[in-house]
């Protein structure tokens, strides 16, 4: 596969950075054509690096597990381990509350169609990614007993599609993880010595 001259490589990440952004605003039906004016390219341009909607969605989807993924990676060795994967969770919600779309990419069954490939599955890589965090808070105590890592991405999925036309549904998803969390896993209290 011949390599992407740099001028390509950088219209290739400027859309999908717009796309992301104009993703977040409109959902999945944003305009391609208003994608391609705000990057500054032509509509061809947009086609060749995305032969269709679906392929468009799919490339912002993955940056997005991608970073995210990493991030459960960083967070793997902290020294609390109930506030890492507090970060993470509240990582994954802002994320998902502001990428439209998103949230149904994570009820999507991988398993559902064998033939297809789904190396991009949004919701295997985030339960991979995960599932290391949940098992130290669990392991140390500071979550309750049972709760899953497909557990709280179901969670947080619920919560974006509840709070997707809210007028700033970041926040509004963040306030309801927050509700959860408490139930899920609360803070531990502390003691004070008389």
């Amino acid at each position: 596969m011949p390599t992407q001259r740099a001028d390509a490589r950088r219209n290739y990440a400027r859309l999908l950075a717009v796309a992301e952004q104009e993703i977040a605003a409109h959902g999945a039906d944003a305009s391609l054509e208003q994608i391609a004016r705000i990057a500054g390219v032509g509509s061809a341009t947009v086609r060749r690096h995305f032969p269709s909607r679906h392929a468009l969605l799919d490339a912002v989807f993955h940056e997005v597990i991608e970073g995210l993924s990493a991030r459960a990676g960083d967070l793997s060795d902290a020294a609390d381990a109930r506030a890492a994967l507090l970060e993470w969770l509240k990582a994954v919600n802002g994320h998902v509350a502001t990428i439209r779309g998103l949230a149904i990419a994570l009820t999507r069954d991988c398993t559902a169609n064998p033939t297809e490939a789904h190396e991009h599955c949004a919701s295997a890589q985030l339960t991979e990614a995960g599932a290391p965090l949940v098992r130290r808070a669990a392991k140390d105590g500071t979550l309750a007993p049972g709760v899953t890592i497909t557990d709280l991405l179901a969670l947080i999925t619920g919560i974006a599609l509840a709070t997707e036309h809210h007028q700033d549904p970041v926040a509004d998803a963040n306030r309801l993880l927050d509700l959860a969390v408490a139930g899920i896993s609360p803070a531990p209290r502390r003691t004070v010595s008389e």
